[in-house]
């Protein structure tokens, strides 16, 4: 085996534990020294001028590195005024991205910064858009790429200088200074194999130390070097919750070694079940596990508590018994029930969904929504659409309350009850409870109704009126992503005995509304499945276009039923602009609708 890492650090102890495994010698081949050597500096000019500069002396192309995707956004649109490629290039960009199709939204952005050489690289994007500024990247023509601290991972962008915009984080917790690993990471991608003799790193200082230094310089052309003067020059303070860091914090992560691994074990209902389903001694097997691993001593023991806590709940439950004497195995306690196949590892709660579509009635005329909700409660959170449905819910509460005249106070006390759309939720969770209490493993796992899927149906709405009414341009990549997990865990969860022809409409049109968006998640699991090895060979710029959306009958009916029924809405709030503005291309303009409106209400 060869196992390989840029930012692993001492591997000693890896090394010797390797051997003590496998009975086999562990050689460590470490060096510091990189094929291409990276070169770091430390600026104090403004990024526009920075990037000018990379850029005039041919150090292109730049990644630059931003800590969150608006900010990436909002810098890929203000380097516009800069003049990145040739008029040859620009031409040649059109050239390849003539049939492309770029959506609404972000991808009118997207297109407009492509053309112009910029690219804009994070993982709310699209994959498609994400695929197009990668192969766009290869072919040299985007010299600019504003992006997230992610690009260690999963980006196949070819860089020869590496611009960081900060040397701080916010973790998802708290606003941290980077480690060295991390800032190893992202350095370490500049610099192209083949093509570069040496990578760049430019470091950009904290842009009120920019703004110090260049109202300093400015006061120093002015007045020479009358102290007293300079000394008058207001300084800027640095942004409210700033974590200071500087030139030293710069020298100190370029010199550094990279922190040691520090282990994160833990013992979970699944993980002693799997050990029981084993042969041999189930005691031995998790004592074994629960002392020979990277944790401390005291937090072993805490472990081994929590293991012991586990197995009692389990014996408890009727699910373990402990047997009189050892079976043909060795075992000593066994399972009495059947874990599914890949147990908690695909959808763990995929069987409380399936126990929960029992308690719906087939009669019912929402039960094909509401088999939708049951699969929509055991899929992951999108933190992103579920903030966006509580910040409209919430706006829309406080529009209806002030409409009735309640008081400030008690807005704000019964904005607290208002959340995202939860379908079931009581339902479900009171189920959920009952089934729990004979499954305690699935303690671990949460349960988190939601509609999305539902909520777009029911409001008949496309992918792309969807990210417009939630203004979730910047998150269009999760959204898809959540709305392909969706379609095939009701493919792969629904019974064939339990589905209904309104319900297998539905499917139908998610899994076409998916494919016309962005059809490459959709055809990668298909691949994968088939066993075909889609990595093999260069891909072309332009992906393939999806199926003609007439070729899905099914699918096609209920998209012109959502959008016959979006507009009996508009026209039942007598909104004729919002009518006309769907329709006016076809010569039923805001006009023509509000007489039709007029005539029929009178």
């Amino acid at each position: 085996f060869l196992l390989m890492s840029a930012t692993l650090g001492d591997m000693t102890r890896i090394a010797n534990e390797l051997s003590e495994l496998t009975n086999r010698d562990t050689v460590t081949v470490s060096s510091v020294q990189r094929p291409i050597p990276l070169h770091y500096y430390y600026v104090e000019t403004p990024i526009q001028e920075s990037l000018e500069e990379l850029l005039a002396t041919k150090q292109v192309p730049v990644y630059v590195v931003h800590f969150s995707q608006i900010e990436a956004i909002d810098r890929a649109q203000a380097l516009m005024s800069i003049n990145v490629c040739t008029r040859e290039e620009k031409d040649r960009i059109a050239e390849l991205i003539a049939g492309f199709r770029f959506a609404p939204g972000f991808g009118k952005t997207l297109n407009r910064l492509v053309r112009h050489g910029i690219g804009v690289h994070h993982a709310g994007m699209l994959p498609k858009y994400r695929r197009l500024v990668e192969q766009l990247a290869q072919a040299g023509l985007l010299k600019v790429i504003c992006g997230t601290d992610t690009l260690g991972v999963g980006i196949n962008v070819p860089i020869r200088t590496v611009l960081i915009t900060a040397l701080s984080k916010y973790d998802g917790t708290r606003t941290r200074p980077l480690k060295v690993r991390e800032f190893h990471q992202i350095a370490g991608r500049a610099g192209r194999a083949g093509y570069d003799t040496a990578g760049t790193v430019v470091v950009q200082a904290p842009e009120h130390v920019i703004e110090n230094a260049k109202a300093m310089a400015k006061a120093q052309a002015k007045f020479g070097d009358d102290q007293k003067k300079l000394r008058q020059v207001v300084k800027k303070k640095p942004q409210a919750g700033f974590v200071s860091w500087g030139k030293p914090t710069f020298e100190k992560l370029v010199d550094g070694t990279p922190e040691p691994l520090t282990s994160s074990f833990n013992i979970t209902h699944s993980m002693l079940l799997n050990l029981l389903e084993r042969p041999g001694d189930p005691f031995a097997a998790a004592k074994k596990l629960l002392t020979s691993n990277h944790e401390t001593r005291s937090s072993q023991l805490a472990l081994m508590k929590k293991a012991l806590s586990i197995y009692r709940e389990l014996k408890t439950a009727g699910i373990v018994e402990v047997l009189p004497e050892p079976d043909s195995d060795g075992r000593t306690v066994r399972l009495k029930v059947h874990l599914q196949p890949n147990f908690a590892l695909n959808q763990p709660l995929s069987p409380f969904a399936m126990a929960s579509l029992e308690i719906l009635d087939p009669e019912s005329p929402s039960y094909a929504l509401d088999v939708v909700s049951v699969i929509e409660a055991i899929m992951e959170k999108p933190r992103q659409v579920l903030s966006a449905q509580e910040k409209k819910a919430r706006g829309e509460a406080v529009a209806a309350m002030k409409s009735e005249g309640i008081e400030y106070e008690q807005r704000m006390a019964l904005l607290e009850e208002v959340t995202y759309p939860q379908p079931l939720a009581e339902l479900l969770e009171q189920s959920f409870e009952v089934y729990r209490s004979g499954a305690p493993w699935l303690g671990e796992f949460e349960l988190s109704p939601k509609s999305i899927v539902r909520d777009m149906y029911e409001r008949a709405m496309s992918f792309g009126e969807y990210v417009a009414f939630y203004s979730l341009a910047r998150s269009e990549g999760v959204l898809l992503r959540y709305l392909s997990d969706t379609y095939k865990a009701l493919l792969h969860t629904v019974p064939p005995e339990r589905l209904r022809e309104d319900l297998e409409d539905i499917i139908e049109w998610l899994g076409e509304l998916v494919r016309q968006t962005d059809s490459s998640l959709l055809d990668e699991w298909e691949e994968l499945a088939a066993g075909i090895d889609s990595s093999a060979g260069s891909e072309p710029v332009l992906p393939p276009a999806p199926e003609k959306l007439t070729g899905n009958t099914r699918a096609f009916r209920v998209m012109v039923r959502n959008e016959m029924f979006q507009r009996v809405k508009l026209f039942a709030d007598e909104d004729d602009a919002a009518l006309g503005a769907l329709d006016g291309g076809a010569g039923w303009d805001a006009g023509r609708w509000a007489d039709v409106l007029d005539a029929y209400f009178e």
